[in-house]
């Protein structure tokens, strides 16, 4: 899989990027805890700016130097992937004997329209994330699979009380699926809202548990955020999520990207970075993101479900696209995630009301009086 290589070549280089990237990061989520004091051995494969990230015709790509990371270059190399390297070969399957067992698939949801004047959906796709594919070209280069004028809408950080279902809202009325990372924390917090967009039939992935800088962390403390918010989603979605994942802040390394191909759980990255975590004005931001769209053409555009103003610019924001011209792309998985049993169980544990063992009966405590 070629990424696109805004990476750490030099000192100099390294760390202009890095501090960079940390200031806009440090402010990209609520208070983000990110810690800093123990860090992954792996390179960190970060992303710069927009305007960095995104390559320039006829300009060559730097190696991306990493151990398993291969060379960008302008044309595709599906064959040469991080995965590759950092991962044994697939196997290949025994011969079978009797006939596989049924796929399990994410059960569908149409959704009813009642605008005739929609923006709708355009087309859906389904994806295979054997391997841990990525998409967005911010990051990853394999996969360019939006057409001149095709858009994914994604939202991040939820599951969050009125403002998702303001979003949910404004998408109805317009009869558009969106892709939503939710982070598990807020999934526990907020069971109900994350069963409304799963009723709405939108696609859902997870966002780590409590949205920390992975690239901060060591490989098991990173594993631990990640599959505790697989869990953690997933249960309280109560029917199985998407095996789609986007790494808060976009920041990962190597190491965790080949984690996600062994547990075969697609990285989404971005192609239109809405900023909605600086720009508070719902007017301001949509004329941001449509101005971006217009100079890429296409892409994966991020916003998060837990902003006030983002939720509210959502409705301008998909009357524009559609009197722009642009077709709205939903993005559904082949096969569900399958989470890690240790890691339900301690999502379990740490979502049971807790009793004292000593409590007395209800009613010798609390008592009706008037």
């Amino acid at each position: 899989m070629r990424q696109f290589p805004v990476l750490v070549v030099a000192a100099a280089l390294a760390t202009v990027t890095t501090v960079g990237v940390a200031t806009i990061a440090a402010r990209h989520y609520l208070g983000s805890t990110a810690a800093t004091t123990t860090a992954s051995a792996a390179p960190e494969l970060t992303t710069g700016t927009i305007e960095q990230r995104w390559p320039r015709p006829g300009v060559a790509r730097r190696s991306v130097a990493a151990a398993g990371t291969e060379t960008a270059s302008a044309a595709p190399q599906a064959a040469a992937t991080p995965q590759a390297a950092a991962e044994p070969a697939p196997q290949l399957a025994p011969p079978q004997t009797a006939p596989p067992a049924p796929e399990q698939r994410l059960a569908s949801t149409k959704m009813r329209c009642d605008n005739p004047n929609a923006l709708g959906v355009s087309r859906t796709v389904q994806i295979d994330t054997t391997g841990g594919p990525g998409f967005g070209m911010s990051q990853y280069r394999d996969y360019d699979f939006l057409q001149p004028g095709e858009v994914v809408l994604t939202f991040d950080d939820g599951p969050w009380p009125v403002t998702t279902p303001m979003v949910l809202a404004a998408l109805k009325a317009q009869c558009v699926h969106a892709t939503f990372f939710a982070i598990g924390k807020h999934a526990t917090w907020h069971p109900a809202v994350l069963k409304q967009v799963i009723a709405a039939g939108h696609t859902v992935g997870s966002h780590t548990w409590s949205h920390q800088n992975l690239a901060h962390k060591t490989l098991q403390e990173a594993k631990d955020e990640i599959e505790k918010g697989m869990s953690a989603v997933t249960m309280m979605a109560g029917t199985p999520i998407a095996p789609f994942f986007r790494y808060p802040q976009l920041r990962q390394t190597t190491d965790l990207k080949a984690y996600l191909a062994e547990r075969n759980v697609a990285a989404f990255s971005i192609d239109i970075d809405s900023e909605d975590f600086r720009i508070k004005k719902p007017d301001v931001l949509v004329s941001s993101v449509m101005a971006k769209l217009k100079k890429k053409g296409k892409g994966i555009i991020l916003m998060h479900d837990l902003h006030k103003w983002s939720a509210g610019a959502v409705p301008e924001l998909l009357t524009q696209l559609k009197a722009g011209g642009y077709k709205v792309v939903h993005v559904r998985a082949k096969d569900t995630l399958k989470t890690l049993p240790e890691y339900d169980q301690m999502v379990a544990a740490a979502t049971q009301p807790v009793r004292a063992s000593n409590a007395r009966a209800l009613s010798a405590v609390v008592q009706t009086v008037d």
